[in-house]
């Protein structure tokens, strides 16, 4: 139910934004405030804090993002914090990321690796989808140690494994396939 409400307030902001024609400035706030509650795991516990006051809430947040954000991302906070949807400003802020990526036709592509990207790898991959659909994206890098190494690409409906665990795989069903033939 959260992921539905988070949903309807980033399309709200996403509307209003762009009625002011601020969403581009939206946009980079949007991916501060997601940013920054994904590596305060107190911020996380602030928002989600059913004990806090939202005057706290609401003076902590103002502090945390005082001179880094417009007025518009505010008065976003300021709606939260009266609907006592607060907790899910770190949702909306993603939500919001989404849907401004649809809107100006910028696709996410997912990489799973092994270890984080660098930023050449980052810079290497987004060319080479660019390249594959003819669309810009922004990468999301999730980290999986299960793949041992290389990369698992998914943009839209494609998806490239390149990754050693899918390798081993192939080579144990050729071994496999391979032993049932010499069987026969």
């Amino acid at each position: 139910m959260s992921t539905r409400a988070a949903l309807r307030y980033a399309k709200a902001i996403l509307n209003f934004s762009l009625e002011q024609q601020k969403e581009v400035e939206v946009n980079n706030d949007m991916l501060l405030v997601a940013k920054t509650i994904d590596e305060s795991e107190d911020l996380q516990l602030l928002l989600s804090s059913p004990v806090l006051k939202s005057e706290v809430k609401k003076s902590t947040l103002k502090e945390v993002f005082s001179g880094k954000i417009s007025p518009l991302s505010f008065g976003l906070i300021d709606l939260l914090i009266e609907n006592k949807r607060i907790n899910l400003l770190g949702l909306v802020a993603k939500k919001f990321k989404t849907l401004f990526d649809e809107l100006k036709g910028i696709q996410i592509a997912k990489v799973t690796s092994a270890v984080p990207l660098t930023k050449d790898l980052n810079i290497k991959i987004l060319a080479k989808v660019k390249e594959l659909t003819g669309k810009e994206a922004t990468i999301q890098n999730i980290v999986n140690p299960e793949i041992i190494g290389g990369f698992i690409l998914r943009v839209g409906d494609i998806q490239y494994d390149a990754s050693v665990a899918n390798k081993l795989q192939v080579l144990k069903r050729q071994f496999d396939n391979n032993s049932i033939v010499s069987n026969l």
